[in-house]
């Protein structure tokens, strides 16, 4: 993907898609892989998109292989959290980072899906923490 240096995002239906450069669409959707307890724990500590103190964002687009959509939700709950602790390790840096996911592949986009993170310029340090951790740890 090229860079670009601002972006604009719009939430909603947005009939008028940019003439130049690129454009990605994705939905809202429910958590798949969260257990009832941790939705509680990620709800009652993550901050809302959108505060006025995260100038910060990155977008990180994902596409998974066949392999991945070919496995059973379970058998991939089990790699996410289990194996990998991305949920445990995602609260660990809230409500500094927010996120937000969005779904792509239903729509006919070229990622499975977009990763939205928001943050005040001071949890630079923490965004790249927490990207560059390796799987498991």
């Amino acid at each position: 993907m090229a860079t670009a240096e601002r972006l604009d995002v719009n939430e909603g239906i947005s009939p008028d898609l940019p003439s130049t450069g690129w454009a990605l669409t994705g939905v809202t959707s429910n958590e798949r892989y969260v257990e009832r307890e941790e939705r509680v724990s990620l709800t009652t500590v993550q901050e809302g998109l959108g505060r006025e103190h995260a100038t910060c964002a990155a977008l990180i687009p994902m596409t998974k292989s066949a392999a991945w959509r070919d496995l059973t939700q379970d058998v991939r709950r089990e790699v996410l959290e289990a194996q990998s602790h991305h949920i445990a390790v995602g609260l660990e840096y809230l409500p500094a980072i927010a996120r937000r996911l969005h779904h792509c592949r239903d729509l006919g986009g070229e990622f499975d899906f977009l990763t939205w993170f928001e943050f005040a310029p001071h949890a630079d340090g923490a965004f790249e923490e927490i990207v560059g951790r390796p799987a498991g740890h």
